[in-house]
């Protein structure tokens, strides 16, 4: 059900890409077309079979060594196979990962807009300097001690604790 939904969502991004090509330059159709492609790429050889495909291929390559002697060009084949895919994926994987934390920020940005109470200034920390982060961890791990002093935490254990108590519970 779920892989029904990314293929229907990727329609619906194709058909509005369509729509919208005729006015866009020239850039952002390519980033448009590579999108839809690093998301359909990541689908597919992100799966089993991809994985299954990829060990015969090392299979076949295996059993080819004894007909080729085990010359360098019989290694320089899988080398050089090895170092395209390799670096192809890199660029798949950057780009889904990019759009993947994109959205999953631009969710929680919406939760902490939404919440009353929440501090707004919290949304976009990921655009923030590394100091800022620090200072912001910082004054999180304060309001994590005043909070176990105070005894507002769950079962009023301090982290350790927890932290403790769920590793017996796992039977280590």
């Amino acid at each position: 059900m779920g892989a029904d939904n990314n293929i229907k969502a990727m329609k619906t991004q194709e058909e509005k890409a369509k729509l919208r090509g005729e006015s866009r330059d020239f850039f952002c159709v390519a980033s448009d077309a590579f999108r839809i492609f690093a998301r359909r790429s990541s689908a597919v050889l992100g799966s089993a079979w991809a994985f299954g495909v990829a060990i015969l291929i090392i299979v076949i390559w295996g059993l080819t060594g004894p007909a080729f002697h085990y010359s360098n060009t019989w290694q320089l084949i899988i080398n050089t196979g090895t170092t395209i895919v390799t670096f192809l994926m890199v660029f798949l994987i950057q780009n889904t990962q990019n759009r993947d934390a994109k959205a999953a920020h631009l969710k929680l940005d919406e939760i902490i807009r939404a919440l009353e109470g929440a501090r707004n200034e919290l949304i976009d920390l990921e655009k923030l300097a590394d100091e800022d982060l620090t200072t912001l961890e910082k004054q999180f791990e304060r309001v994590r001690k005043k909070a176990e002093r105070n005894g507002n935490n769950p079962a009023g254990m301090r982290r350790a604790d927890r932290t403790e108590s769920a590793s017996k519970g796992k039977g280590t």
